[in-house]
């Protein structure tokens, strides 16, 4: 057994301990369980947030899409930057509203707002369906670490089957607490290797940046900058506001902001993340390092350019560092995935059929099904091929798909009926799977239109549909339909 090896199993039974640790002295109810009985102050919340920057999408997903697609990966920058500006107006709001009611997962504040059982149990599937690409993501990248970090003495397989254990072992017993210690440790580690490998791996291999990418554009010539069509200005500028728009609509972000103690939290937050964020171009910097350092990878095996390039840096003992910390970027918001979807299925689908459950049945049965979503994850990991930004881009077309219903919920006059929230995320999530199922684009449906056009991402797309149809069908309705009032009084 290397050494790499040793030390990623090290911080694997560390992150475990930290998991069922958290538990200590607290009466795990589903309040407790979710949200944390919201309690979390500043940093918890900051360090649950910042987890969904830094994960296996950005370890691996960043620097593959640096390696295999140059200019175009900026996007991955941008559109966190623009939604922590968002954060500041729309997150308070939502956070004043869920402890009013006493809410517990993302589909709660869909019932309340629009009193419709039924709404939530819409909400709650596209959720969980959205939330299956984003977790599988998180298991295919944990393979790739483990596998190339330990030299190859761990197959993907092991590793995935072995991590999700430990995680669905310390998510049933500490729920949310457990994955805020946890990312703490992931946090500190990440911050730490990300900006020692960007610097440390373009001075080394180039004498530094502008040689690194001096060096590229000989090799490359544009490759450095947005495509004229396909990634070009217009792909980025859509792509960076479906995603920006989807930012908090993930069911696990959603979660983590009843979990603070303060509204004041997310102000604060809002002001630093998108600092934090600028991390990210020290990831990108190493993917670019390793184009002409490890030539040769192509589609999804872009993915392995940063573990590939610190194999042929590092000693293993430092590569077990870098796969440690990789391990823990896959286990922090896989964890919050499980659990935000055990806790979806649980409170506003089970319940919605059992609604005399009493709520320590509804806490068992979402405790249960943990494992059952794993296992579904596990089953789509092991199919397929898609890079990681590709099942993250997928996710958020679902996801994204929340966000009309969402934002004229908090508006002080909601014309938005039950009926048209309903409908328009129907039409959107349809309009998503028509065209994944199908593989199209837009420049496939309309290859008549101007090239910016065609460039647009489908996700804006199912978002005009969404939007259209969510207009049309709560004008039809708006006489028939209650649900304003649960709005209008909130804000």
């Amino acid at each position: 057994m290397n050494a790499a090896l040793v030390i990623i199993f090290l911080f694997l039974l560390l992150s475990l301990f930290l998991g069922i640790q958290a538990k200590r002295g607290k009466d795990m109810n589903l309040e407790q369980w979710a949200v944390a009985g919201r309690g979390f102050g500043t940093i918890f919340v900051f360090i649950l947030m910042a987890g969904e920057i830094y994960t296996t999408f950005t370890f691996l997903g960043g620097s593959g899409w640096a390696y295999g697609k140059g200019g175009a990966t900026f996007y991955i920058l941008a559109y966190g930057c623009l939604a922590y500006v968002m954060s500041y107006f729309m997150l308070p709001k939502i956070w004043r509203y869920a402890k009013e009611q006493r809410l517990v997962s993302q589909s709660d504040f869909f019932v309340s707002k629009y009193q419709s059982p039924a709404l939530g149990v819409l909400v709650s599937l596209v959720g969980v369906v959205a939330m299956v690409p984003y977790f599988i993501l998180q298991l295919k990248g944990l393979g790739i670490i483990v596998s190339e970090a330990s030299y190859g003495s761990i197959s993907p397989t092991a590793a995935i089957w072995i991590s999700v254990i430990a995680v669905t072992a310390y998510v049933i017993i500490s729920g949310i607490h457990g994955s805020a210690w946890t990312a703490v440790l992931k946090d500190t580690m990440i911050l730490l290797i990300v900006i020692f490998l960007g610097i440390y791996l373009p001075i080394h291999y180039y004498g530094g940046f502008q040689p690194m990418f001096e060096a590229i554009e000989k090799a490359k010539p544009g490759f450095l900058a947005l495509a004229d069509a396909g990634m070009s200005p217009t792909w980025f500028a859509s792509t960076v506001l479906l995603t920006a728009l989807g930012f908090y609509m993930w069911p696990h972000t959603f979660g983590s902001i009843y979990s603070a103690e303060t509204e004041k939290v997310f102000r604060k937050n809002a002001i630093f993340l998108p600092l934090y964020q600028l991390i990210l171009v020290f990831v990108f910097f190493v993917g670019f390092a390793a184009i002409l350092q490890v030539p040769g990878l192509t589609g999804s095996d872009g993915d392995l350019a940063l573990l590939r390039l610190s194999i042929k840096t590092f000693d293993p003992w430092f590569v077990g560092i870098i796969g440690a910390a990789g391990v823990l970027t896959a286990l922090v918001p896989g964890s919050m995935i499980l659990m935000s979807a055990a806790t979806l299925l649980a409170n506003n689908v089970f319940k919605v059929f059992q609604p005399n459950a009493s709520e320590e049945r509804i806490t068992k049965t979402a405790k249960y099904l943990v494992p059952v979503v794993a296992l579904i994850a596990l089953y789509f990991t092991f199919q397929g091929g898609a890079t990681i930004v590709a099942l993250l881009l997928m996710g958020y077309n679902l996801v994204t798909q929340l966000f009309p219903a969402l934002v004229f919920s908090l508006m002080k006059k909601n014309f938005v009926t039950k009926a048209g929230a309903f409908a328009g995320i129907v039409a959107g999530v349809a309009t998503v799977a028509a065209i994944t199922i199908s593989e199209t684009s837009v420049g496939r449906l309309f290859p008549f239109l101007p090239q910016a056009i065609q460039d647009i991402n489908v996700g804006i797309i199912a978002l005009i549909v969404n939007a259209v149809v969510l207009t049309a069908v709560s004008a039809a309705t708006r006489g028939l339909s209650a649900a304003p009032q649960a709005s209008e009084k909130a804000m």
